[in-house]
């Protein structure tokens, strides 16, 4: 029995909220059960140095989490610089997004996406990235609306999910209880096509078999076809 009580194969309750902030291009609340994650999509007519003069654009991600999103305050990592695991999961973030742009199409200009954790249970990297294309769609929108691009630059939904062994099973969507006690977890990133982008998976305590992984990539399928269902009502 899971903690929750839900089936093996069963994701959290999705919402996502869309234009929850005044300014930005593009934003939305995603809330995965009890983690909460705010994204925001800011355009500028400004690219890296290394694409200048490329026609290329560039989409990029930062992430951090509130001080009192967790069960005990954590200081402010603006502070005390950013953690190994926060620089990981932004690069982590930017990759993602990118799989699912025609930066060509794009054009010359960087959309830059903050999310940001107000509450964490388990799984705020995989709700950054599906949040994330959410306000990177919402931005991408206001351009063409505006007549800056022509033609829309994303190629397909992109999305992330967890995986893992907890007690013995496979579940879909691990919370924090069972993220913190499973024997082995996963995320998966996929498209709306269901391409693979990235894969992270350990085992935490005993190791897994083939069979166990190949269970796992079911289950992640099946999850991300529903975020991908989220997103499409959220952008429609």
């Amino acid at each position: 029995m899971r903690p929750s009580g839900r089936a093996l194969d069963a994701m959290r309750d999705i919402t996502i909220e869309t234009n929850v902030t005044k300014y930005a291009e593009g934003s939305c609340m995603i809330k995965c059960g009890e983690t909460h994650v705010l994204c925001t999509a800011t355009v500028e007519d400004r690219v890296p140095p290394f694409l200048r003069n490329s026609g290329l654009g560039w989409v990029t991600a930062e992430y951090g989490m509130l001080p009192r999103a967790t069960h005990t305050r954590m200081r402010r990592e603006a502070k005390n610089g950013q953690s190994g695991r926060t620089q990981e999961i932004q690069r982590l973030i930017g990759r993602s997004l990118r799989a699912g742009v025609d930066r060509v199409a794009m054009g010359e200009r960087q959309i830059s996406i903050d999310c940001d954790v107000i509450q964490a249970d388990g799984g705020t990297r995989c709700a950054s990235i599906t949040g994330g294309w959410v306000a990177l769609k919402l931005a991408v929108n206001a351009l063409m609306k505006a007549g800056d691009i022509s033609s829309n630059p994303l190629t397909d939904n992109v999305a992330a999910v967890s995986c893992g062994i907890y007690a013995g099973q496979p579940v879909l969507d691990l919370d924090y209880l069972e993220d913190s006690d499973a024997g082995t977890d996963a995320n998966f990133v996929m498209t709306g096509k269901g391409g693979l982008v990235e894969i992270q998976g350990s085992a935490e305590g005993a190791t897994f078999s083939r069979d166990e992984f190949n269970t796992l990539m079911d289950l992640a399928e099946k999850g991300v076809a529903e975020l991908v269902a989220a997103q499409n009502a959220a952008t429609a």
